[in-house]
């Protein structure tokens, strides 16, 4: 199942409809994807639990299938050296 794409402001416009959802959402900043919200069911027994922990987990794994982990490492370590120099 592909992830719905949104802007952070339209998650947080948006929440309660994608809380109620079954649809992964990736939330996006200027094109950039910050994080996977992915939904699991409401009112279940401990038994179900895990079983949808796990389905979510699979969700996840299917979105981050094209991540190159060295590339986000390296962008992730340009973006440190680039902030320790910035003020807030």
């Amino acid at each position: 199942m592909a992830a719905l794409k949104v802007g952070v402001r339209e998650f947080r416009e948006r929440i309660a409809s994608f809380l109620e959802s079954d649809t992964p959402v990736a939330v996006t900043r200027r094109g950039e994807t910050l994080g996977v919200y992915v939904p699991t069911r409401r009112k279940r027994r401990k038994s179900a639990e895990l079983s949808e922990l796990k389905a979510a987990a699979d969700q996840l794994a299917q979105a981050l299938a094209d991540v190159d982990e060295e590339k986000l490492v390296t962008e992730f370590k340009e973006m440190r050296r680039r902030g320790k120099g910035a003020t807030r």
